[in-house]
């Protein structure tokens, strides 16, 4: 397991971001530690949902997530949905599944690297993963608001206010208590917001967090 030794494998001046995704509070916590020292800007995150909050403030160059977060959305449905909002971002898959696992192209994520737990004998290991996901991948273009406008201009005033709860991470349930709907009510309303965002019919994206991504994207965090 990683250990605490420090590399110094960026230099001064342009700090990159890195979004840092790990149920495991202890190796969260240290992995942003080793980050920070080593000349990143890094951000930790304990869940799929509080990534995506945190996606639009922090702007990450990178993403690090271990692929069971001990709920859904998980690691992967994380990634692919990101790596469709941001095609730029290099994204380092953490797992305690052997290599192998991952397949060709990992997890179907292009350009993504995966990591084993077990291998991470040392900080180079991350930062060369890391360096590898990075050099993959074009500069970002200059803004991805216009695409996110449009989908979100197909909403209308009531479907915003629901969105604006999904972003905040709330269950079917919670917002159905706060909108004075019932459950069912409330599932037949997020139906249709996804389809007007066009968020269904493609297996590889959770709809759901890739709606609130939008939201985020276009509103910022919501409080």
């Amino acid at each position: 397991m990683i250990s605490s030794t420090s590399v110094d494998t960026v230099g001064a001046g342009w700090v990159r971001r890195v979004l840092v995704v790990e149920d495991q509070a202890a190796l969260r916590t240290l992995a942003c530690e080793l980050l920070t020292r080593n000349g990143w800007d890094a951000t930790g995150a304990a869940s799929a949902d509080e990534a995506m909050r945190l996606f639009a403030e922090v702007d990450p160059d990178a993403l690090v997530t271990d692929i069971d977060l001990g709920s859904r959305p998980n690691g992967i449905d994380l990634a692919q949905t990101l790596h469709r909002l941001a095609p730029h971002l290099g994204i380092v898959f953490l797992s305690s599944y052997p290599r192998a696992a991952a397949g060709a192209e990992p997890l179907g994520v292009a350009g993504a690297v995966f990591v084993s737990k077990d291998a991470l004998t040392s900080p180079a290991v991350l930062f060369e993963a890391l360096e590898t996901a990075l050099s993959t991948h074009p500069t970002p273009a200059p803004t991805v608001a216009a695409p996110v406008a449009d989908k979100l201009g197909t909403l209308t005033r009531h479907q915003i206010d629901v969105l604006a709860m999904i972003a905040r991470g709330w269950s079917n349930e919670q917002i159905a208590e706060a909108s004075g709907a019932t459950v069912r009510a409330v599932e037949r309303s997020i139906s249709r917001i996804f389809e007007r965002m066009r968020l269904t019919g493609e297996p590889a994206v959770n709809p759901r967090v890739a709606a609130a991504a939008a939201y985020i994207s276009a509103f910022g965090p919501v409080r």
